[in-house]
């Protein structure tokens, strides 16, 4: 009997993973590609659409190749990706602009205008993404207003997933994840929504068609399925965004159930059966499935500020990670173990990029407070930890506060957390991932907390390795 696979891929912040399992879950293969973020001007942030799209076709053949499967083995690829990316595209379909990522900032002058002037508020409760840099939303306001030539002669205003989708299939479409994660889609019509385009200046034509998140597609570009060695008519299942497909990963989608991912960035999530917005406007909310709605908040720096440091300050793990066939990350994590909980007093505060949950401000920046002389470089790792995990941890108390979870507390492999004296930091980074810890309900069992399972019980804390880079 010839055996059938699936293909996740995700197209993430920093690179692009496909990865083969059989149906029954096990891993087969994975290829992973990653690519630059320029920044041509302070708080900007971008990548070449091109590039990544190359990097999507390289990782689907090369994950195929090393998995060592027939073609028609494969049965369906699911594609999660990053959000809150905006592309011009002319009439062509060639984009005019690169990517701009969720880590931009340039539209911070108008993200206040919007708050103040433009009923930001309103538009907030109506889509459940938060007045922020990041989104779309702000984007195409600073388009309008600082290069009104190229947003005159945009044809369409789209996503990366979208533009690997216009490549494939020739069509422009939006799942819903991806569309409520822009600013422009309202929660319940699940349509765009017409006072913000009307606010912008755009019309409908100029964004994808949405559809649901379990929408399949067929009929690729020949060109393109000959390159990865997929039959054409493979069914492509448009999935959803990188941060809501974490919690349906880690299986965190009944009530009372929180998911922390820590890619690029960082996120805590829970699912609820409707859409629900916060009226301090410190959560999001995004669509997964009917009735499987994704609230939470970001953090806009999670690895990528380990990664900061590894660049500009690890050269000696870096070097020896190549010597020695390691990872740079373990041997980083290796100094920081050194070195005992709260770093001898030093406390970093991740701000490199501004922050978003829970204070959804672009102008913080980062900050090591409390140097002193006893502080070595394995410290200043260690502190750099802490500091991400504590800024996710901040986001969960707002979660508790918005009475989301008033019975959940965070668990990790020591026990539950309930208060400051503690926490520990419990992250583990490898190259495009790290340790996912899951809030639970104190309802499940009084002592210690477990899933059931038909196969197993197990404590609810799962530490399965996040394959997205954007958790926003």
């Amino acid at each position: 009997m010839e055996q059938r696979y699936v293909m996740g891929l995700d197209i993430g912040t920093t690179s692009t993973k496909a990865t083969i399992f059989t149906l029954e879950g096990h891993l087969i293969s994975s290829e992973s590609i990653e690519y630059p973020i320029f920044h041509p001007k302070a708080d900007w942030a971008e990548q070449d659409p091109d590039v990544i799209y190359q990097a999507v076709l390289d990782t689907i053949r090369g994950s195929i190749l090393k998995g060592k499967i027939k073609s028609s083995e494969l049965i369906g690829i699911g594609i999660s990706s990053a959000m809150h990316s905006l592309i011009a595209i002319d009439q062509y379909g060639n984009p005019l602009t690169n990517s701009i990522i969720w880590a931009d900032n340039r539209s911070v002058d108008y993200v206040k205008q919007l708050k103040e002037e433009w009923n930001g508020h309103e538009i907030y409760l109506r889509t459940g993404t938060p007045i922020h840099p990041m989104s779309p939303l702000s984007k195409l306001i600073w388009m309008r207003e600082e290069q009104p030539a190229l947003f005159k002669k945009a044809a369409k205003w789209i996503s990366i997933k979208e533009y690997i989708m216009w490549k494939w299939f020739s069509e422009y479409v939006v799942d819903y994840s991806i569309a409520s994660t822009t600013g422009l889609f309202h929660l319940k019509s699940l349509d765009w929504d017409q006072e913000v385009l009307n606010l912008i200046g755009i019309t409908k034509d100029q964004l994808s068609i949405p559809v649901p998140t379990t929408t399949i597609y067929q009929g690729m570009n020949t060109e393109a399925a000959n390159y990865m060695g997929i039959p054409k008519d493979l069914p492509i299942i448009i999935g959803a965004s990188d941060g809501v497909l974490a919690n349906l990963g880690v299986g965190a989608i009944e009530p009372g159930e929180l998911a922390v991912t820590i890619g690029t960035s960082g996120a805590i999530r829970t699912v609820v059966d409707k859409p629900i917005t916060d009226k301090k406007e410190r959560t999001f909310c995004y669509a997964l499935i009917d009735n499987h709605w994704v609230i939470g908040g970001p953090i806009n720096n999670g690895g990528i500020a380990l990664r900061w440091f590894r660049d500009q300050f690890a050269a000696k793990e870096v070097k020896e990670a190549i010597e020695l066939g390691k990872n740079a990350y373990d041997l980083m994590i290796e100094e920081a173990d050194k070195v005992p909980a709260g770093a001898n007093g030093l406390i970093f505060l991740p701000y490199l990029s501004g922050e978003r949950a829970p204070y959804w401000d672009a102008n913080t920046r980062g900050v090591f407070f409390g140097i002193s002389l006893i502080h070595k470089r394995e410290h200043f790792i260690r502190a750099v930890l802490e500091g991400i995990a504590f800024a996710v941890y901040s986001v969960g108390e707002a979660l508790i506060e918005r009475s989301i979870c008033n019975d959940c507390q965070l668990s990790t492999k020591n026990g539950v957390m309930p208060n400051a004296k503690e926490r520990k930091t419990n992250t583990s980074f490898g190259k495009n991932s790290v340790s996912i810890i899951v809030f639970v309900s104190k309802r499940k069992r009084n002592s210690r907390f477990y899933r059931q399972s038909p196969k197993r019980n197990y404590p609810y804390v799962d530490h399965r390795i996040c394959g997205s880079n954007s958790c926003g």
